[in-house]
């Protein structure tokens, strides 16, 4: 059998449980992909995309229902040995992706002198050169590589840096691009189980790569520090963070944003005390 074949194998069968079910469960739950969608699979050359291109096919193949997928790479400005890395996985997962450049790294590396949030710069210059190739492809929606872990770190980094609850939803609206959707297929699926996936078939693929930020830094880093620590106190830490943003009382809460427009518990207070007295009397 290749070594491709083995691969995707590994996916539906080894870990059945903990990555295609998973998947498979967030497209249902989440309503993710729809009859005629035409997906742009956008994959960064890290494993986390790499596994979700490997998936989309899987489905493609096996699915309830017909979809097309084009898979897409963007090269942000790769150091050359960066790029070599990614175009051999892609031949070695058997992924006929199309490669397409942009100069995201060198405008990063400028902006960074003068702004302390690179990253967030450059995920939101990313996006719109994905949204830009795949709407030029025919596509409908972009398929991004987030997964379990990125989820409850975006609930923790908006909690502690930005004083508000905030996390990231499985499917969202372009602003910018009209009729165009971003989906997160790996919604559920665990950092540490595509970790495992990637051990047992002797993979590699490459990180960050950004010539601004170093691994291991950040705050994105420093969430992945503090989960663990949590989970190393309490198990289910992670799972009860996660269930938090699908589990929020109103009736708890000071205040919140909808659509833009804040609003306090002060609104609602007193019309509470008289629909209480109203069950009592």
């Amino acid at each position: 059998m290749e070594e491709y074949r083995k691969i995707e194998k590994s996916i539906i069968k080894k870990y059945r449980r903990k990555l295609w079910s998973k998947f498979v469960r967030a497209i249902k739950d989440y309503e993710l992909i729809k009859p005629n969608d035409h997906i742009a699979v956008c994959i960064s050359g890290g494993k986390d995309s790499m596994l979700l291109a490997k998936c989309m096919e899987e489905l493609k193949r096996h699915g309830q229902f017909d979809f097309d997928v084009s898979y897409i790479v963007m090269d942000p400005g790769y150091q050359e040995e960066n790029r070599k890395k990614v175009e051999e996985n892609l031949k070695k997962l058997h992924i006929d992706a199309e490669i397409f450049r942009s100069d995201i790294f060198k405008v990063a590396e400028k902006t960074s002198v003068e702004s302390n949030t690179p990253c967030y710069l450059c995920a939101r210059m990313r996006r719109g050169n994905l949204y830009a190739k795949a709407k030029e492809l025919g596509c409908n929606k972009i398929a991004l590589g987030h997964h379990f872990n990125d989820v409850i770190e975006t609930i923790l980094l908006n909690m502690i840096y930005t004083g508000q609850y905030s996390s990231m939803l499985p499917k969202l609206h372009s602003d910018n691009f009209e009729g165009m959707e971003l989906i997160r297929p790996l919604y559920y699926i665990k950092e540490k189980d595509i970790e495992a996936w990637v051990r047992y078939n002797e993979l590699s693929f490459i990180d960050c790569a950004c010539s601004v930020t170093k691994k291991g830094s950040g705050k994105r880093e420093e969430m992945k520090r503090l989960v663990k620590e949590l989970v190393d106190l309490y198990e289910d830490a992670d799972i009860h963070i996660f269930k938090s943003s699908e589990n929020v009382n109103m009736n708890t809460i000071l205040g919140y944003r909808w659509n833009g427009e804040k609003h306090s518990f002060l609104e609602y207070y007193e019309n509470e005390k008289d629909d209480l007295g109203k069950k009592t009397t």
